[in-house]
Order: structure tokens, then C-alpha cells, then sequence
């Protein structure tokens, strides 16, 4: 239900407006799930209570669609945040060091959240463009007003993208670690079930095709992971990239900077970002 004292999402138009639903972003997320759960808590917790081992496919659309419900949905994003939260609540346990953890302490929640900026800002130099420093300014302001949609308060994040830099030094330096989520989710190796989602047809194929499929598609979803996560992170965890993997990565973003922006608006946009921009620009077009 719609309070009138929920926060907004970020503002129509904006950087994060144009990050979050462009379908280059999905190549961004796993490198943010991966610095995300290199924190001992936050992996400890996915790694007790998370289905990603055996249902990665629907975890994966859930979290897609809360995400795109934080940055489109209008009045439904603070209830999404709201039920969020509500999820978490039960999610404690013991992490790595021996630390009790809960998944909605300040510390924890935050960090979590707290990801997608430097992601976001790393990737799309790739995948996009440079963002300028004005954009960044913009992306860690819109970055916040979502974290207020999802419940954090603004004394659990830096207020300005001038404190994160050092709070997430920090973190790297005293907190992420190669945790077994992390090892799990870069391993090429580890058993995948074959996409349950989409056309019967569809679904049918891959399965047959899936022995095939998988080592390429891990190899590729490593490489990618890896290559999009902020250098300083990267190495914080122990992670390997090696300088033809870099000309490899670049070559790869030259391409999709090309391509991506050619492709029409349906194929381009996921579906829920996709008719907020059109009511957008209805709105915008009524108004003028």
C-alpha cells in the first residue's frame, strides 16, 4: 500500500534511469552480486538461506524485477522495498570470522546496496560511455534515493560520493574476502541446471543442449564478472585479470557500444523500463 511519506524512486531521465534498464546492465549485475557477497555477513547469509544453488534461474529473475521495480516502479518502489526488508528479517546466522550477522543490520544492508555505484560507474566505461563527473555526482545522488526506497536511512550510506570513496576503501581493505559464494558463483566447473523459464520449445532445447552450452556460458559469465568489477575490488578479493583479458574485455565493449544502441527500443529495454520511458515521454509530450 502507497504512503504519501514514501520515498520516490530516482527521478525520470536521469543516469541511473538510463543504466538500470538498458539490457548492457545485465552483463553489470554479476560483477555487483559477487562484491556484494564477498562480504563475509552478506555471503554468509546466501550462502545459509539462498536458493541460488538450486533455483538460480527464478532467484535471478526475483531480483531483476525488484531492481527494476526500485528504479521504475513508480508507487509500487517503496512497497517492493518494504516487502524487501520484511524478507530479511529472518536471515541471521554466523559468518566466516565467527561474527553473528544479521541481514538488516545497518553495516550489512548497506554494503549490499552499496555495490551497484562503483559497478555501475566501472562497467559502463566499457559497456557505454565514460561517465562524466557530473553523471557520477548524479549516479551516487540517484544511488542513495534508491537505498531510501529500500529502507536504508541516510546516516547508513556516505552522504556524498566524496565520503563513499573512502568508505569502500575501507570495506575492501578490511572486509571482502574470496567468501564460498564468491568462489561458487566464478567456478567453471560447478553444475548449473538448464533455464526453466521461457517457451516450452525453447526450454526443451536448452536442455538438450545444455552440456554443451554450460562450460562457454560459466567461462564467459566468469570473465565477465571479473572484467566489470572495479580493479581495486578485483584485487581486494584475490581475483586474477590479466592484461590480455583486458584487451579481450575492451574489444568485447567496443562491439556492444556499437551494437546496443542500434537495436530497437523493444530489444533494448527490459520490458518494465521499456513502458516507463514511454509514459515518460507521453507525459512529457501532454505537458508540452
Amino acid at each position: 500500500m502507497h504512503s504519501a511519506g514514501d520515498p520516490a524512486p530516482p527521478p525520470p531521465g536521469g543516469v541511473l534511469w538510463s543504466l538500470a534498464g538498458d539490457i548492457r546492465g545485465l552483463l553489470m549485475l554479476p560483477a555487483a552480486l559477487t562484491l556484494q557477497v564477498a562480504h563475509p555477513a552478506v555471503g554468509a547469509g546466501v550462502d545459509d538461506h539462498s536458493v541460488f544453488r538450486t533455483d538460480p534461474w527464478g532467484r535471478g529473475e526475483r531480483s531483476l524485477r525488484s531492481l527494476q521495480l526500485w528504479v521504475y516502479g513508480g508507487e509500487a518502489a517503496a512497497e517492493e522495498g518494504r516487502r524487501l526488508r520484511k524478507l530479511h528479517r529472518t536471515i541471521r546466522g554466523t559468518d566466516t570470522r565467527g561474527r553473528r550477522y544479521h541481514a538488516l543490520t545497518p553495516a550489512n544492508y548497506a554494503w549490499v546496496h552499496a555495490t551497484g555505484f562503483p559497478v555501475y560507474q566501472h562497467a559502463s566505461r566499457y559497456l557505454v560511455r565514460p561517465l562524466t563527473r557530473a553523471q557520477e555526482r548524479a549516479l551516487y545522488r540517484e544511488w542513495l534515493q534508491v537505498g531510501r526506497v529500500l529502507g536504508l536511512r541516510d546516516e547508513d550510506m556516505p552522504p556524498t560520493i566524496e565520503d563513499f570513496w573512502p568508505y569502500y576503501r575501507t570495506m575492501l581493505a578490511d572486509e571482502v574476502e574470496a567468501t564460498t559464494v564468491v568462489r561458487e558463483l566464478l567456478a567453471v566447473d560447478a553444475p548449473v541446471p538448464p533455464p526453466d523459464r521461457g517457451p516450452l520449445t525453447l526450454r526443451v532445447a536448452l536442455r538438450a543442449a545444455w552440456p554443451l552450452l554450460l562450460p562457454p556460458l560459466a567461462r564467459f559469465r566468469r570473465f565477465i564478472t571479473v572484467g566489470l568489477m572495479p580493479p581495486d575490488a578485483r584485487e581486494a578479493i584475490g581475483l586474477d585479470w590479466t592484461p590480455r583479458q583486458e584487451r579481450r574485455l575492451r574489444r568485447f565493449g567496443a562491439v556492444v557500444r556499437v551494437i546496443v544502441p542500434l537495436l530497437p527500443e523493444r530489444l533494448r529495454y527490459l520490458p518494465r523500463a521499456r513502458a516507463a520511458r514511454a509514459a515518460w515521454r507521453a507525459g512529457r509530450g501532454r505537458q508540452g
